[in-house]
C-alpha cells in the first residue's frame, strides 16, 4: 500500500513540476531568437536594484497586509480550508461509524 502512494505521489510531483518549467522559460525569453540576453536581463535588474534604493518608502511592491496580497490571501484561505476541516472534524465525529463510548 505504502509503496503504491509513493509511486503516487512521485509521478503527481513530476507532473506537477514539468508544468511549472515550462512556463517559466517561456516567460523568461532566454533562448529565443530575437529575445532579451542575459546581459539585458543584468542590467534590468541592476537597474531596479537602484531604483529601489533611490525610493526606500515605495517597499518591494508586495502589500503583504492588503487583502489581495500574500498575507491577506493566507488568511483568507486559511479560515476557509480550516472552516471546513472544522464542519468535517465534526461531522466525522458524530457519524454513524464513530465508536461509541469514546468521546
Amino acid at each position: 500500500m505504502k509503496r503504491s502512494i509513493y509511486a503516487l505521489s512521485t509521478l503527481a510531483l513530476c507532473m506537477a513540476m514539468s508544468t511549472l518549467v515550462v512556463p517559466v522559460l517561456a516567460y523568461s525569453g532566454l533562448g529565443q531568437p530575437d529575445a532579451i540576453t542575459l546581459e539585458e536581463h543584468l542590467e534590468l535588474a541592476t537597474r531596479k536594484v537602484e531604483k529601489a534604493d533611490a525610493n526606500p518608502a515605495t517597499g518591494s511592491g508586495t502589500p503583504y497586509l492588503d487583502a489581495q496580497g500574500v498575507l491577506g490571501s493566507s488568511i483568507i484561505a486559511g479560515a476557509i480550508f480550516g472552516g471546513i476541516a472544522t464542519a468535517m472534524f465534526v461531522r466525522g465525529r458524530s457519524g454513524r461509524y464513530a465508536a461509541y463510548g469514546r468521546g
